[in-house]
């Protein structure tokens, strides 16, 4: 009886910390709001919105890397059309690429980038948004992995 309670007790923590959400920020480019989850980290990063069955019609991920980059992006275990807009240091949109759920195709910055954020897939176009565009809140933002530089 109470190795079954210790394995339910650890499958419930395991569960719980495979589900936890990055820090949240307020975003927003013109009069719309964006709810973003932080990835500025490695693991973060790493982890993205893998496995989510449904994104917010609001609700995206903001990935900050530690420096300027043409950095890339995919869809392994990724349930949920995105669309991906890379930002400079500045948070102006530099390119916005569709991506296509559970595909390992890279999907990369036109120009070096230091942010990427995923949206449900056609929020920016659906917006008007656009190259050039700037989305408020990101610029000052730093990863986490900077730090450690």
């Amino acid at each position: 009886m109470k190795s079954r309670r210790l394995a339910g007790l650890i499958a419930l923590v395991v569960g719980g910390m495979a589900c936890a959400e990055s820090p949240r920020l307020e975003l927003s480019v013109g009069m719309h709001r964006i709810d973003a989850e932080f990835a500025g980290d490695l693991s973060s990063r790493a982890r993205g919105l893998m496995q989510r069955r449904q994104l917010a019609p609001q609700q995206g991920m903001l990935f900050a890397f530690p420096q300027d980059g043409r950095h890339c992006m995919w869809m392994r275990n990724t349930l949920i059309p995105l669309s991906v807009a890379f930002l400079d240091a500045e948070g102006r949109i530099i390119n916005v690429e569709r991506m296509a759920p559970r595909t390992e195709n890279s999907h990369c910055a036109m120009a070096p980038a230091r942010f990427a954020l995923e949206m449900n897939l056609g929020w920016f176009a659906s917006r008007g948004l656009k190259t050039g565009d700037r989305i408020r809140g990101v610029a000052g933002l730093r990863a986490a992995d900077a730090a450690y530089r």
